[in-house]
């Protein structure tokens, strides 16, 4: 029962520390009302070797992961990668569908003018 409880807080510290280890970048959005993200250090967007470990993350209001932001067409998350779930025209969940995420008409869309866009979340 002990090694339980030992092994429950310590992945429940971890999870905390990942969490905590996360900073908001801004949003990525058409909409010219809402402010501007603040200066990002060079090569934080158009890393053309980002991965999952050190690329910014993009997420909708409701949580739900909507890819990596980096130039990296070989990331399988990145929103550049053509043939790759978050950056495929032809993907639901892709920021290039028009009728996808991407949608002018969708509150989360960082292609509609009056929404909210998508969060930016960095290390």
């Amino acid at each position: 029962m002990n090694k339980i409880f030992v092994s429950v807080a310590v992945l429940t510290m971890a999870l905390t520390t990942s969490v905590s280890a996360q900073t908001y970048l801004g949003n990525l959005t058409a909409n010219p009302y809402l402010p501007k993200a603040p200066p990002q250090p060079a090569n934080t967007f158009n890393n053309p070797y980002g991965g999952s470990h050190d690329s910014p993350k993009l997420y909708d209001s409701q949580g739900n992961f909507r890819g990596n932001l980096n130039s990296n067409k070989y990331d399988p998350d990145s929103v550049t990668n053509p043939y790759g779930r978050y950056g495929s025209k032809y993907s639901n969940d892709s920021i290039n569908n028009p009728y996808g995420a991407g949608s002018r008409y969708n509150q989360d869309s960082p292609n509609n003018p009056y929404g909210n866009g998508l969060t930016i979340i960095g290390r």
